[in-house]
């Protein structure tokens, strides 16, 4: 009997699950994600770094396999992968994991249409290989997460997760769509182990390299599908040996029992948290608060002060430094600023609330919105502490000049298990972000295609109307 090692629980599971039928609350779970995917690549279109990223992939010629968004002609499987990740991540506007902090589908996604069109795979096929990619995408996330630090080992090490992980995850959905057996896809692993990277420092000081990331990783995912079919192998061992992924990533600190505890039973994908915004998620309780006292007729201009309490461990992400957070120079900054967030809440916005339009460089720099951040202090909260990791809250009083205090808490996020988001607003979400980029009727068919996934035969219809996209306005 071979060995009953980490990754091969993994990959026994896969092989099951590539034929099994999934929980329906699970595929539509998988479905819903596949539309928010596609919607943020056509999003990420306004960014030079996804012009050059697509000018990139253009330029490297091969067998025409798999589609891009934005770019009419077919690629090579591993280059729509990464064209395709590259895009998905690049608004962080892609769904989250939490406590894990990881962002699984802007990975495994794109590596999944890319081999799914490669092999000819159906709807009901690539639905089940998203659904295991992106849950071994989380289990080895979360077997990096210290419950007593509150955080992932791999950020504490400076890795990005999200990458590292979604490679191995997106490997093994590829492997799945590419008819690899429970060998094969442990295989794969080992393969993939040897190809996942992510380096976090540009979120400190600057860089936009962090848009690569889940390209490379869904890059590296159906190279190493394609080459294990071709006949490379990997350790079995590749988890939690000596030199194994546990060891090079996580110096061994890694929990084995969160890989494999309920493994096929119970499924943490259904649960990730989408992003009804386009902001960092440490703020989107700020702005469901914002929007909350704005309904309830909060008078915006008599407002004195305004305090946003918030877990302590996020201040530095979205109130430090304060000068800075109140008066953003650009939209990319505002995504990461406490005070922007509850004041664009106060004053409303688009798509489910707030959406890209409301995070542009001249809102940035408003002055009536400055005027308002001034007034706002980010500071600790001991009942947000209490939460936090599991949820991103907020508490927000605002203190207007007749002496009235206005309080709203948020202490679920939107967009997350106990406040989901339904189809019609993933839908909305999607045909928002593709405002300008693809005409209604078109964007209505994509709707209607993804969410009736099961039934589709060929995976290419999900992306060949979105390979021709109007040259849009806005941030271009």
């Amino acid at each position: 009997m071979a060995e009953q090692t980490l990754a091969r629980q993994l990959a026994a599971f896969a092989a099951r699950t590539a034929a099994e039928p999934l929980p329906e609350r699970l595929a539509t779970s998988v479905r819903q994600r596949v539309l928010d995917i596609l919607g943020l690549c056509v999003a990420a279109h306004r960014l030079p770094t996804s012009r050059a990223a697509l000018d990139y992939v253009a330029d490297q010629g091969g067998r025409a396999h798999a589609h891009v968004v934005g770019l009419p002609d077919a690629v090579p499987a591993a280059q729509a992968a990464f064209g395709n990740g590259v895009l998905a991540h690049s608004l962080d506007y892609d769904d989250t994991h939490l406590p894990s902090v990881l962002h699984p589908s802007a990975a495994v996604v794109p590596a999944a249409l890319a081999a799914a069109q490669a092999a000819g795979a159906d709807g009901a096929a690539l639905t089940n290989a998203v659904a295991v990619g992106i849950e071994v995408t989380v289990r080895l996330g979360m077997a990096g997460f210290d419950p007593v630090l509150n955080n992932s080992v791999f950020f504490e090490h400076g890795q990005h997760a999200t990458s590292i992980c979604g490679a191995m995850g997106g490997a093994v959905a590829a492997g799945m769509l590419l008819g690899l057996d429970e060998d094969g896809l442990l295989d794969v692993l080992g393969v993939t182990a040897s190809m996942a990277s992510g380096v976090i420092e540009a979120n400190r000081t600057g860089g936009t390299v962090k848009r690569l990331h889940c390209g490379w990783a869904a890059h590296s995912a159906v190279t190493a599908a394609d080459l294990v079919r071709r006949g490379f192998t990997g350790p079995p061992t590749v988890l939690e040996g000596r030199f194994g992924f546990f060891t090079a990533f996580l110096r061994g600190e890694a929990d084995h029992d969160q890989v494999t505890d309920g493994l096929g039973e119970r499924w943490a994908v259904p649960d990730i948290f989408f992003k009804p915004y386009p902001a960092n998620h440490f703020t989107h309780a700020a702005i469901d608060a914002g929007l909350a006292l704005r309904a309830q007729g909060v008078p915006v201009d008599r407002i004195e002060h305004i305090e946003l309490r918030v877990p302590a461990a996020v201040i530095r992400t979205i109130g430090e430094p304060i000068a800075t957070k109140r008066a953003p120079d650009t939209g990319y900054q505002a995504q990461f600023s406490g005070p922007y967030a509850v004041v664009a809440g106060l004053l409303g916005g688009g798509g489910l609330g707030l959406g890209l339009e409301d995070f542009t460089d001249e809102l940035a720099r408003d002055p009536q919105r400055r005027a308002l951040m001034a007034r706002v202090d980010v500071v600790p909260d001991d009942e947000c502490n209490t939460i936090f990791p599991h949820q991103f809250p907020a508490i927000v009083a605002v203190r207007t000049d007749d002496g009235r205090t206005w309080r709203e808490e948020v202490l679920t996020n939107r967009g997350g298990p106990q406040r989901p988001l339904s189809d019609a607003e993933l839908a909305l979400k999607f045909r928002d972000n593709v405002a300008g980029r693809v005409d209604p009727d078109t964007a209505d068919r994509v709707v209607a295609t993804v969410l009736g996934l099961a039934d589709v035969t060929d995976v290419g219809d999900l992306l060949r109307p979105l390979t021709r996209l109007r040259s849009g306005t806005g941030s271009d």
